[in-house]
């Protein structure tokens, strides 16, 4: 309706026309067109990481959306390579076929239709691609936004400013992603606790760690340890935590060479088989 209108008004308007020539033939296997030198990947890498960034992004974070709707668990590795969200809201999809029909409808349209498809608004290219039914508006409503942590809302508004400021949407995913990695670290750090319990005969400690031991929670591990006061058998039991990184297993290194400085003698127990596997951690049974 749109590009009829602007057609049949005359309005000038910038079109998929206006972007560059449309294909007049079937695509077939071949060489791109350009000098293989070593200026050639350095131009065109950062173009193609952008790219390949925002399509990956968009299309797993709509993931989830689609498995609500179609209240089924979809493959995030195949849900990377196709258009699920757009097939499955604005067209009807149901089977996988829809993917190839789009590509084979698409490819139709470019070569039969391609002086009718180079008319088309851009505006009505990009309702079509980001459609009204496509998008979760429930996301943005009043008590949902109630509902959403401060973290959340801090990805989404830094998101959209630095798409608005630097009118490249890659970037904006970068640090939105850069945010949402930074906020999941800095909560994930406060769930890793140290409780202990001393023998009654005041031979022995136990202590108990439990969460995720990664680069953020073991900062502070090293100082839930009473050194000075504590018995000279020291059992560290790690049957409900989960080492991650080599700073961990550091840290864990630098418990036990404290209390070696003071001839006492540290066991770590319940180490699983994946942190076993963290360098450093072998020994530890």
């Amino acid at each position: 309706m749109l590009t009829v209108v602007t057609v049949a008004a005359g309005i000038a308007v910038p079109t998929v026309g206006d972007r560059g020539a449309l294909p007049s033939s079937p695509p077939v296997p071949g060489l791109p067109d350009v000098p293989f030198t070593v200026e050639t990947p350095t131009t065109v890498a950062p173009h193609a990481f952008a790219m390949a960034l925002v399509g990956l992004m968009e299309s797993l974070m709509t993931a989830k959306l689609v498995d609500d709707i179609t209240d089924t668990r979809s493959s995030k590795t195949r849900e990377s390579i196709g258009q699920t969200m757009i097939n499955v809201m604005v067209s009807g999809a149901c089977t996988r076929l829809s993917t190839f029909l789009a590509g084979v409808l698409l490819t139709v349209l470019c070569i039969v239709f391609g002086p009718v498809v180079s008319g088309i608004p851009m505006a009505a290219l990009v309702a079509v691609m980001v459609s009204f039914a496509a998008f979760d508006w429930h996301s943005i409503a009043p008590k949902a936004r109630r509902r959403m942590p401060a973290g959340g809302i801090t990805v989404m508004v830094v998101t959209v400013a630095c798409v608005v400021a630097t009118d490249n949407l890659a970037i904006g995913v970068v640090a939105g992603s850069v945010t949402a990695t930074v906020i999941f670290a800095k909560r994930v750090a406060h769930l890793a606790e140290v409780t202990s319990v001393t023998d009654p005969g005041g031979g022995s400690v136990v202590y108990s760690v439990t969460g995720e031991l990664f680069f953020a929670s073991s900062n502070d591990l090293g100082t839930r340890f009473a050194y000075a006061t504590d018995p000279e058998r020291v059992v560290i039991d790690l049957s409900a935590a989960h080492i991650w990184a080599a700073s961990s297993a550091a840290a864990l290194d630098a418990v036990e060479t404290k209390y070696a400085q003071r001839g006492k003698k540290v066991e770590i127990v319940g180490l699983n088989g994946p942190s076993a596997r963290i360098p450093g951690r072998s020994a530890v049974s």
